[in-house]
């Protein structure tokens, strides 16, 4: 097995996709163990390719307490070849999940996301009755799959789908409230900081509330991802009211924005789907590309 392969399908992550934040709940070996090792980005060849040779399943998502019993889990990944290259593949992948002790307990259809994005992953959605462990695997795969936990919803942190998302006053024009800067999209801030998380979620409208950095994950999705969001933004004029929050409070990323400290995540890029009264009705983690969120924004404000 070719040393970068062995590499990618043992560490999992893409960690230029899914960037891991050092908090104070989070130490350097948990750190160490969720970001482990960086992947070569090249293309993996055509369909009739894929179809050839197994193909290595690598996570989009982060490994920290996510996924809870009877929630729609949604599980991005990408695939790498035998070379250790991540890359394209087919339209859509057909696979299942199976219990650590070989159960098989759901049968999943992916499809390809990669619109206005450099590297494609496939979506995988689903839910699970049960906490426990899991992986995920493919037709055709190598035989590894993804793994991945389903934790009981008092072991995660972060907020819930199903619960309302707590408020709290993120960084405006007017107020930066200690975040320097209060956006770090370039070449110009973003738009989304009219009001705060607080002014938002009072106001009856639908919020999605981005927790992200685009200027210090160029090589991930939180700069596309926010512009995928300034353009829903532009899309749906007054729809539903949508908030950037900054992940740093300071330009060199050595300090974590309050923001960030208050939602008890410990990853990015993350959005927050909350219907008119506050309600978390679905999230993106990690990745997204600019068809999905537009599916997933329509059904918010249908």
């Amino acid at each position: 097995m070719p040393a970068a392969y062995a590499a990618a399908v043992t560490n999992r992550i893409v960690t230029t996709n899914v960037r891991p934040m050092i908090s104070p709940r989070l130490t350097r070996r948990r750190f160490l163990a969720v970001t482990g090792g960086a992947l070569v980005l090249a293309a993996c060849g055509d369909d009739s390719d894929r179809k050839a040779k197994p193909f290595g399943v690598v996570q989009r998502f982060s490994s920290e307490p996510l996924f809870t019993p009877g929630a729609a889990l949604r599980l991005p990944v990408s695939l790498v070849d035998q070379a250790g290259n991540l890359g394209d593949g087919p339209a859509a992948l057909t696979g299942w999940i199976e219990h650590f002790e070989g159960e098989r307990v759901a049968d999943i259809t992916a499809p390809r996301r990669g619109v206005g994005i450099e590297i494609p992953y496939w979506e995988v959605r689903t839910t699970l009755a049960t906490a426990g462990a899991y992986t995920l695997r493919f037709e055709g795969d190598d035989g590894y799959g993804a793994n991945f936990q389903v934790f009981d919803a008092a072991d995660v942190v972060s907020p819930l789908t199903g619960k309302k998302l707590p408020p709290f006053d993120t960084p405006t024009v007017d107020n930066h409230r200690g975040v320097e800067p209060y956006c770090s999209l370039t070449p110009e801030p973003c738009p989304l900081h009219a009001v705060t998380l607080t002014e938002a979620l009072a106001s009856g409208t639908p919020v999605i509330y981005m927790v992200g950095t685009p200027a210090h994950c160029k090589t991930g999705t939180c700069a596309p991802g926010l512009e995928f969001l300034v353009n829903e933004h532009n899309r749906l004029d007054d729809k539903a009211l949508m908030v950037h929050a900054d992940v740093y409070a300071d330009d060199a990323a050595t300090t974590l924005a309050p923001a960030v400290v208050a939602l008890g995540v410990q990853y990015e890029p993350i959005i927050y789907m909350c219907s008119a009264d506050g309600v978390i009705v679905d999230r993106l983690d990690g990745i997204w590309d600019a068809s999905e969120l537009t599916e997933r924004v329509d059904l918010l404000v249908s």
